[in-house]
């Protein structure tokens, strides 16, 4: 079994908490806006963890409504469900962003408010050469006793300038394909029925051990 701070490292990025917009700009300035945005939301993560005790529905809303506009959840779900997608209702799709969000909020809030003097550090952004609406930003999570995990977050820039993150890489895992995975499995198992796999995703995603994917990498 893993060590406490590497599931709280993988809870962090999968939940995302870290991952801002960012309007069009150098890398230094992408670096420095992401590493700004990264200090207040873990402020508010600090401020809100008794409300998770208290009232866990009302910090599942307050953290979903400080991600809109950050996290591409939408284009993330999507990718999830791989070529299936094409086989899925606009409803149905819509459904399965909101069972995505709560399977992460169900499987790893509890980690998140339970850890304390974590920092995160944001060390670089790169932008790619060869596709400059596409961006990388890597980071450490630093534990109380000095330990040191890399994370990366795949960005992409929507029309309009804004820069919204579509994957995060843990100690060398891609976090996105072992979720594409997860559900090509369970399309596999319960043979092709989407409904089915939408309504039992939370479930699945209990049962993905992405801790030990982490450990082997």
């Amino acid at each position: 079994m893993i060590a406490f701070i590497q599931r709280f490292s993988l809870a962090l990025t999968l939940m995302a908490f870290f991952v801002a917009s960012v309007q069009a700009g150098p890398e230094e300035d992408l670096q420095r806006y992401v590493d700004g945005n990264t200090q207040r939301l873990v402020n508010q993560l600090n401020a809100e963890r008794g409300l998770y005790e208290r009232d866990p529905e009302a910090f599942y809303q307050s953290m979903d409504d400080a991600l809109e506009g950050f996290v591409d959840f939408r284009r993330i779900a999507a990718r999830v469900m791989g070529r299936y997608a094409r086989q899925t209702t606009p409803e149905q799709r819509d459904e399965f962003v909101v069972a995505f969000k709560r399977s992460l909020f169900d499987k790893y809030a509890q980690v998140v408010v339970s850890a304390e003097g974590v920092r995160i550090k944001v060390n670089a952004a790169t932008i790619n050469p060869q596709d400059d609406n596409r961006a990388s930003v890597d980071m450490e999570v630093i534990t109380a006793s000095g330990n040191r995990h890399s994370v990366t977050y795949s960005m992409y820039r929507r029309e309009g300038g804004d820069w919204m993150m579509e994957n995060v890489i843990v100690e060398g895992v891609n976090i996105g394909l072992s979720f594409r995975d997860r559900f090509t499995q369970e399309m596999e198992a319960n043979r092709g029925q989407v409904q089915v796999v939408i309504d039992g995703w939370s479930d699945a995603v209990k049962s993905l051990n992405l801790e030990d994917e982490v450990n082997k990498s």
